[in-house]
């Protein structure tokens, strides 16, 4: 699609009522997974905003009203400028582009040892402290009616989680015979452990690397659209198994350890019950997120979401094989034993 079928003149209105200035360029900048057309505006001289269009009116209201929420709560969200009366757009505090996940990349080619682990473990501090806000203190109020998705982290939630994963990623990807029985078996268990504890925090959903920016020395947040009611340890497995950004075993060990101790500072919370169910939700935000990998690699066709599998197959495995109780999840070990060992995974060509 051209980029001047992509604009909306509804943001030249937008732009113009928040720096009282004309358009001097437009940037389109990359959705990732998302549908969202993302614009970085310019005024002559340093004014700058981000522009986003989006059809999925219900998705701008949950972000719009989460947003105004965050704000009050002091959290480091983008400030909302403007809105376009059919919420079919509006305009954002531009927090450049520097994402958490390309500075520990950065991190990563210049430092090697302690000096990588302490600089890792010092931004991944920082993030889990917002984090324990999101989800305790302004999900205590948390205006949960804008719900886009799914009003909660429940068993429909679950059910759709592992049904992306079969559909999007197993068909896709695994070439041995599925014993759909013994599958079932599986994620009907897997899913009833996730529903022995209460759902009564907010859930970012994707509370990962490439959703905290870095400007200033600060972190800032964003993608929160997808939120909803759901248990502490989704969120913490979402940032802590990202991925491409390849934290090391040991420090996601101690910052599970950190997000514990802080968490016991504002609310009562058994570090033992916390840690066992953590790796379950570890697995499901693992399956969900190689469905998306499949969906958006294949369908989609963006190929850069294939490189993360790899990643994802031996984060899976360690937890299936060391962090779970025996045979709870065999089968799911089993079928990852196998991926784990195909070397095509992550060069898949369609």
């Amino acid at each position: 699609m051209e980029e001047g079928k992509l604009w909306n003149t509804e943001l030249e209105r937008l732009f113009s009522a928040y720096c009282g200035k004309r358009i001097h360029s437009r940037e389109y900048l990359s959705s990732h997974g998302s549908d969202r057309v993302i614009i970085r505006i310019r005024a002559a001289g340093t004014q700058s905003a981000i522009g986003i269009i989006h059809s999925n009116i219900k998705e701008n209201k949950a972000f719009i009203e989460f947003g105004r929420h965050f704000h009050k709560h002091n959290l480091n969200v983008p400030e909302i400028f403007g809105v376009s009366n059919d919420l079919s757009c509006y305009l954002l505090e531009d927090l450049g582009d520097k994402t958490l996940f390309e500075e520990i990349n950065k991190i990563r080619l210049n430092e090697s040892g302690l000096f990588f682990e302490e600089k890792i473990y010092s931004y991944y501090k920082k993030a889990i402290r917002s984090l324990i806000r999101f989800q305790i203190e302004a999900g205590r109020t948390a205006p949960f009616k804008y719900c886009c998705q799914y009003g909660e982290f429940s068993g429909d939630n679950i059910d759709f989680d592992l049904d992306y994963f079969k559909k999007r990623f197993l068909n896709n990807f695994y070439k041995w015979k599925i014993n759909n029985r013994k599958l079932t078996r599986n994620l009907s268990n897997l899913k009833t452990k996730l529903l022995e504890l209460p759902r009564k925090y907010f859930l970012y959903r994707d509370f990962q690397s490439r959703n905290i920016m870095i400007k200033n020395g600060k972190l800032y947040f964003i993608d929160f659209q997808s939120g909803r009611k759901g248990a502490l340890q989704y969120d913490l497995a979402s940032l802590l198994f990202d991925a491409r950004a390849d934290v090391p075993q040991h420090i996601r060990e101690q910052l599970i350890e950190y997000y514990i101790r802080k968490t016991n500072s504002i609310i009562t919370l058994d570090g033992e019950i916390f840690k066992e169910y953590f790796w379950y939700f570890a697995v499901v935000r693992i399956l969900q997120a190689m469905g998306a990998y499949g969906y958006l690699g294949i369908v989609k066709g963006k190929k850069k979401f294939l490189e993360s599998i790899p990643f994802a197959v031996r984060n899976i495995n360690l937890i299936l094989t060391e962090k779970i109780r025996p045979g709870s999840l065999g089968y799911l070990e089993e079928i990852f034993i196998n991926l784990k060992n195909d070397k095509s995974i992550g060069k898949h060509k369609h």
